[in-house]
């Protein structure tokens, strides 16, 4: 299993990394969550992972904080959640946010996110309510900072990484036009765009 990597960032295009440790380049899927608390430039950066064996692949998840792979792996346990699904929350929402929602049983929250649901939505609150507490992610306030790209086709970018973590393309388009303004690096976009989902 491999449970953290540290090395330096070669390319990011949301919601994949390609990450060079000593030579040799790790393929990570995010959630936009990581992505915000990533440094600039080639600055080296530790992520904790997790490896997922699938049948037709291998895929590396990657987190800048450790409460963020847990709450992943617990979501994976979720009946009807997977992997993309996990993703989709993590980039839609802090761990803290997701435990509020939770705890609030707030499901027009939840079903914001994408490829939620009301039974999903359901089902999280209840299979997640009493686990939250174990695994110590407890409600509170607060938010990322996103971290600076060159821009450069920023908005298309941002559609293609919300078409990865599950929206339909009209709706990625739709939501990415509401918020895009000249000057915005494709994180920020995305970021700005799932926040418009929470509200």
């Amino acid at each position: 299993m491999i449970g953290r990597l540290r090395g330096r960032i070669l390319s990011r295009q949301p919601p994949f990394l390609l990450l060079d440790v000593n030579g040799v380049g790790y393929e990570i899927e995010a959630p936009m969550s990581t992505f915000y608390n990533l440094p600039g430039g080639n600055e080296e950066v530790t992520l904790h992972t997790h490896l997922a064996v699938r049948e037709d692949a291998h895929v590396l998840f990657g987190f800048a904080r450790e409460a963020d792979r847990t709450l992943f792996r617990a979501l994976l346990k979720v009946s009807g959640v997977g992997g993309k699904m996990a993703l989709g929350v993590l980039s839609g929402m802090t761990a803290e946010e997701f435990s509020q929602a939770v705890q609030a049983g707030d499901l027009a929250a939840l079903t914001r996110l994408p490829g939620v649901g009301k039974k999903t939505a359901e089902r999280l609150v209840i299979e997640m309510r009493d686990k939250l507490d174990k695994i110590g992610i407890s409600p509170a306030g607060g938010g990322v900072a996103a971290s600076a790209q060159a821009p450069g086709g920023a908005d298309q970018d941002a559609v293609s990484a919300l078409v990865v973590l599950g929206y339909r393309p009209p709706e990625a388009s739709r939501m990415v036009s509401k918020v895009y303004e000249e000057g915005m690096d494709t994180e920020a976009i995305i970021k700005a765009a799932l926040q418009g989902t929470v509200k």
